[in-house]
């Protein structure tokens, strides 16, 4: 590196630091004449306002844990202790409570914003993977930062999270031991989770490291998802975006000091600020709001895989077939099988509509007892409800891995794809629709008569039919409008 070409510094002292160890001359290629594109709107701006808000959370946390007693006897005393008694202790915690909050607000924008333009696509493949990671890692530590202050909400939080694991046949048990430390959340506990609470910002922060390394070797998408054709595409990113930026920035933390102030305990759970009692369970267990849609998921999938819902499952797999691997280019069983699903779409939909309906109906206890209907071999099943939502909460995040794939259009930008626009701003309210149902008792219901729960599930399955249904058939199936030649006309017609 130090071979290379260095930037010229009129600071004696940054062009004698920079002649030795040329960082500066880095940051001057990779932040100040970086060639990005034109035509970025203010979607672009949230990458940077979640790497501020990163660093925000990693520096109070820092603070807040000088103050904090990682034990099961104190825990809630210290967290008391730093709101009355360390200087300026309340406005601290406040910025890193609700800091996770607008973190995950930036985070859930930017993923959005990566979907509707396609920013997963050939060459951002790893770029997008990183970021689910990150995402991934965002998710273990605000759970575990959610236990830490020893309250009726964060400890049996962790008690029901740390319960899906004995889900998991054979070592599930085992790994539930080992990760509270013991048979109950305890001590041991709040040990563990404290160092992992700490330890894993940094470990974000490295990824976060890897993925913009990784941007700037593929470099970014637009709104119009086209590859720059040249130097007239592009602006230097300073001072053009670094401005842009700093504006999205305000005005972004502007709305972030403001909850932080005046309505500190918007996002908090009224349990949340009374200790921790083994004894005595809450009446209603929540998660923070960021994880609502998908603890939606988990509590919609109240019935197993029986042999009914195994045969709607295989209906539709046959159905997809086509759509995922083609009948031109396969032999044998699998060519077969993918002329059944072309030919007999419409019927096999059908038997997988009929299959579901009985299965789930066969599931369904009646007040009185018993299930709804009695059907043969209905008492048999593969998966049991409560692994079914592991499964289904787990798959639902690490779906998003999969998304180069299961997107394969070659056209990337949303604006270019009218059914695919439809698609995915339905996900958006569809994910919405899920984190308020996920928010709600198992028991409510939408104007006092329609089950939340029949809701989550339709939502559930809406989320699911997305990623695994409707991305693939689009990418075969949808036709394209044109292209701008390049972003340069595009931006020059606006």
């Amino acid at each position: 590196m130090s071979s290379g070409q260095r930037a010229e510094f009129k600071n004696p002292v940054v062009s004698w630091i920079d002649e030795r160890l040329p960082v500066f001359s880095m940051m001057q290629k990779e932040y100040g004449v970086f060639p990005t594109p034109r035509n970025f709107n203010y979607f672009w701006n949230f990458g940077a306002i979640a790497m501020v808000m990163l660093i925000t959370m990693i520096v109070s946390g820092i603070v807040l844990a000088m103050h904090y007693t990682p034990h099961a006897d104190h825990a809630f005393s210290s967290v008391e202790r730093i709101m009355r008694d360390v200087n300026w202790g309340w406005m601290i915690r406040y910025i890193h409570m609700n800091g996770a909050s607008f973190f995950f607000i930036a985070v859930y924008i930017h993923i959005f914003r990566g979907i509707y333009y396609g920013s997963y696509k050939k060459p951002r493949e790893l770029l997008w993977i990183l970021g689910v990671i990150i995402y991934l890692l965002m998710m273990a530590t605000a759970f575990m930062g959610y236990t830490l202050p020893w309250s009726q909400m964060g400890g049996w939080a962790a008690t029901v999270i740390s319960g899906f694991f004995t889900a998991i046949p054979v070592v599930g048990d085992m790994i539930q031991t080992l990760l509270l430390g013991g048979f109950s959340v305890d001590n041991p506990t709040l040990n563990r989770f404290f160092s992992l609470h700490y330890l894993l910002p940094f470990l974000i922060f490295a990824v976060v490291f890897l993925h913009v390394w990784a941007l700037h070797v593929s470099g970014s998408n637009n709104p119009l998802g086209i590859d720059v054709k040249g130097p007239q595409d592009t602006l230097p990113f300073h001072p053009y975006y670094t401005m842009k930026d700093t504006f999205g920035l305000g005005v972004f933390l502007l709305l972030y000091v403001i909850v932080t102030f005046f309505f500190p305990n918007i996002f908090a759970h009224p349990d949340h600020f009374v200790e921790y009692n083994p004894m005595v369970t809450p009446p209603h267990i929540v998660p923070e709001w960021y994880f609502l849609p998908f603890y939606a998921v988990l509590r919609g999938l109240t019935f197993g895989v029986n042999p009914y819902i195994g045969l709607s499952l295989f209906a539709l797999i046959v159905v997809m077939a086509p759509v995922y691997c083609g009948a031109d280019k396969k032999t044998g069983l699998c060519s077969i099988i993918c002329v059944v699903g072309r030919k007999y779409a419409v019927l096999l939909l059908a038997i997988a509509a009929v299959a579901f309906a009985l299965g789930y109906l066969s599931q369904v206890e009646k007040a009185t007892g018993g299930a709804l209907i009695s059907l043969p071999l209905s008492n048999l099943v593969f998966v049991n409800a409560k692994l079914a939502g592991v499964l289904a909460m787990f798959g639902s995040v690490i779906l998003l891995v999969f998304l180069p794939w299961l997107d394969t259009h070659p056209v990337r930008s949303a604006r270019f794809r009218p059914l695919f626009k439809t698609a995915t701003l339905l996900l958006a309210i569809d994910f919405v629709i899920l984190g308020y149902v996920g928010m709600e008792t198992a028991d409510a219901a939408l104007f006092g008569v329609i089950p939340l729960l029949w809701i989550g599930q339709l939502g559930t399955g809406y989320y699911f039919a997305y990623f695994l249904m409707l991305l693939p058939w689009l990418s075969r199936n949808e036709k394209a409008q044109p292209l701008p030649a390049s972003i340069n006309e595009a931006v020059l017609k606006a």
